[in-house]
């Protein structure tokens, strides 16, 4: 099994449940969003390097995923230029939305999140459903 593949596996095990995985597929990116937001808002200096970082991670694991992350944060990181002033306060109301809604999902899977074993499952997330999408589009990941 690849690395990819068995940290979704490890990952799939608390994320079962239809609505929770539809939970995800929403608050995930909004999550990440948020907090790349708010990093921005504080630095754009460290959210490169937290981006770069995130992609240390990725690259060995899948390079599709590696560029099809790096590809959704660079989108992410326009519409942080877009947001002008407002974007600490609309990054800080969604990060907030995002883990409510998280945490609703796993309420409703029954299982504890993730990340509450493994850090890195918070990079893990994000790619998670990034290869939902490239199954959905018959890409390979």
């Amino acid at each position: 099994m690849r690395g990819i593949d068995a940290w979704f596996a490890r990952y799939g095990e608390s994320h079962r449940h239809p609505v929770n995985e539809a939970i995800h597929r929403v608050c995930v990116p909004l999550i990440s969003w948020s907090a790349l937001g708010l990093l921005w808002a504080w630095t754009p200096v460290a959210t490169v390097a937290a981006i770069l970082l995130a992609m240390a991670f990725y690259a060995p694991l899948s390079r599709p995923l590696a560029a099809g992350m790096l590809a959704s944060t660079a989108l992410m990181a326009a519409t942080f230029l877009l947001a002008g002033p407002y974007l600490t306060v609309v990054a800080a109301a969604a990060f907030v939305a995002g883990w409510v809604g998280q945490f609703i999902g796993h309420r409703i899977e029954g299982r504890r999140p993730s990340f509450l074993q493994d850090v890195q499952f918070l990079l893990v997330g994000p790619a998670w459903v990034l290869a939902q999408l490239y199954r959905k589009l018959g890409l390979a990941y």
